[in-house]
Order: structure tokens, then C-alpha cells, then sequence
């Protein structure tokens, strides 16, 4: 017999998804209210971690004048709502307590990436966990990495926190390089522009279909 869904570890993770959500939907209408550049910061550096632009919402941040603390703690708190709600739910969906066909669909082709990649992680333990999350390439990320962590019956907590410490490690690397370039090149206001755009780009198919579904 099967557990209730929240009283699984990934239903209190993806509970844990809702709650990060609702808060940072709370923290968006307020400064909505009172400074609407910030809101607009806000959401769009949500929107471009959706699609996978780690190092494009941390740009986006620095443009808009949010400083260190700001700018890593709000990115990896992105990073991790985001991983909240994908790797519970791929968990839920393999495990048969979700059901419904386009998520089980989105599910699969998530697995596929991840078993293609897993091979890479396996003979470094945690320590490898850690480096395919914190690497900037197209396919790494804390979603991958959890997912690969979970195929590989890692525990838990062992998991998350070689995906976590690889996520804040890559925020706090992105963010002084590129303040660094910011203070001594004022082009570099050009260049964060260019990686939102290509990180946009890059995930076209994907924005396309979840604005307008698939065309048959």
C-alpha cells in the first residue's frame, strides 16, 4: 500500500516547492507595489532560471544594481524552488503516484538526458555529483544533477547537498566574474545581454510550447 502523497520525502519536497513559490510570489507583488523595476528583475531572472539560465539571472541581477547578498541568495533561491518541484515530481511520476501524460511524457525525456550523462557522475561519488552541477555546460544543473543523484539510489541528503553546495558554488563563481568584468568594462552590460539572449534562444522549442502548447 502506498504512502499518502505528503507524507513522502517528495511530496514534502514538492510541498516545500509550493511554500518557496507562494513566498516568492508574495516578495514580487510587494515590490510591485512599491518599485516596479525591481519586480520586473525579479520575475524575469525567475523566467530565465525556468529555461536553465543559471549565469543569465545573475547577470540580470548585477545589471539592476542588486548587490552580492542579494544577487547569490535570491539566484540559488531560484535554483532551489525550481529543483523542489522537478526532482519531486520526476520521483512522484517514476514512482506512479502522478499520472498524467504530458508530465510523464516531460518525465522520460528528462530520465533519457540524465541516463546519458549519469555514466559521467557514478565513479566520483558525491564529489562528482558536485562538479556536474557546478560546471557551466549546456547539460549540467542542480535539476540534472538531482535527478542523476536519485538514478544512482544516492541518499537524500547526500544529494541535495552535493547539488546544492554545486549550485551555490556556481552562483558565488558566476557572480564575481562577472562583477569583476562589470567595474573595469563597461561593455559588460552588452555581454549579460547577449547571454540572456542566447540562454533564451537556446531554450526556444521549450518557451514556444509552454506558452503555446505543441501545434499538431
Amino acid at each position: 500500500m502506498k504512502q499518502k502523497l505528503f507524507y513522502t520525502n517528495e511530496g514534502k519536497i514538492l510541498l516545500t516547492g509550493l511554500l518557496l513559490s507562494l513566498l516568492l510570489l508574495i516578495v514580487i507583488g510587494y515590490f510591485a507595489t512599491i518599485d516596479i523595476e525591481i519586480a520586473k528583475t525579479l520575475g524575469l531572472t525567475f523566467f530565465v532560471h525556468s529555461f536553465g539560465g543559471r549565469a543569465a539571472g545573475i547577470g540580470l541581477c548585477i545589471m539592476n544594481g542588486f548587490g552580492p547578498v542579494v544577487t547569490i541568495v535570491y539566484n540559488f533561491y531560484l535554483e532551489a524552488l525550481i529543483v523542489c518541484f522537478t526532482y519531486s515530481i520526476f520521483v512522484l511520476t517514476t514512482n506512479n503516484y502522478i499520472k498524467v501524460i504530458w508530465v510523464t511524457n516531460l518525465m522520460q525525456r528528462l530520465a533519457q538526458k540524465a541516463v546519458e550523462q549519469k555514466d559521467k557522475v557514478e565513479s566520483y561519488g558525491w564529489i562528482g555529483l558536485f562538479l556536474f552541477v557546478m560546471l557551466p555546460l549546456p547539460v549540467t544543473g542542480p535539476v540534472m544533477g538531482s535527478v542523476i543523484g536519485y538514478m544512482l539510489k544516492v541518499n537524500l541528503f547526500k544529494n541535495f547537498s552535493a547539488t546544492g553546495s554545486g549550485t551555490f558554488s556556481a552562483i558565488v563563481v558566476w557572480f564575481f566574474c562577472f562583477d569583476f568584468l562589470e567595474q573595469r568594462f563597461h561593455v559588460i552590460q552588452y555581454v549579460f545581454a547577449g547571454i540572456v539572449i542566447l540562454a533564451l534562444l537556446s531554450r526556444r522549442k521549450a518557451i514556444i510550447k509552454f506558452f503555446f502548447g505543441k501545434k499538431n
